[in-house]
């Protein structure tokens, strides 16, 4: 296998299967890479406890099926973005050791439609709703 580190070091195993080649980014763009997978995860936590919140202390303002409307698409918009954000880390990773043009950020799109649909459905909730 061939000499991809600058310092003299390889790397091996799954850590070379996995980040295809290439050369090691400077390492504040490598961390900086990890900060943004790790603000993904926050959001999709995020939206994992509205889900989780939603069906479990909701019953008196919702009825069971938009409870679990609403839960479902929180839930699988955590889904979505928590492992999305893998993926968009194992991107970058790789285009930044190969220097060529950063991915687009598909689960950025996803999230705002996600939450723009929730925030649709909560408001017709609420302009149908009886005073």
């Amino acid at each position: 296998m061939a000499d991809t580190n600058p310092q003299g070091r390889g790397r091996d195993g799954i850590s070379a299967r996995i980040l295809g080649g290439g050369t090691d980014p400077d390492p504040r763009f490598t961390l900086a890479n990890e900060r943004t997978f790790l603000a993904w995860i926050r959001t999709s936590l995020a939206m994992l406890a509205g889900g989780v919140a939603a069906e479990a202390f909701m019953a008196d303002f919702f009825g069971p099926e938009l409870r679990k409307t609403v839960s479902v698409l929180l839930l699988a918009l955590a889904l979505l973005i928590g492992g999305g954000s893998f993926f968009r880390w194992l991107n970058i990773e790789r285009a930044m050791r190969h220097k060529t043009p950063l991915p687009l950020p598909w689960i950025a799109p996803l999230l705002a439609v996600g939450a723009a649909l929730v925030a649709v459905i909560m408001v017709a909730f609420v302009l149908a709703r009886p005073n």
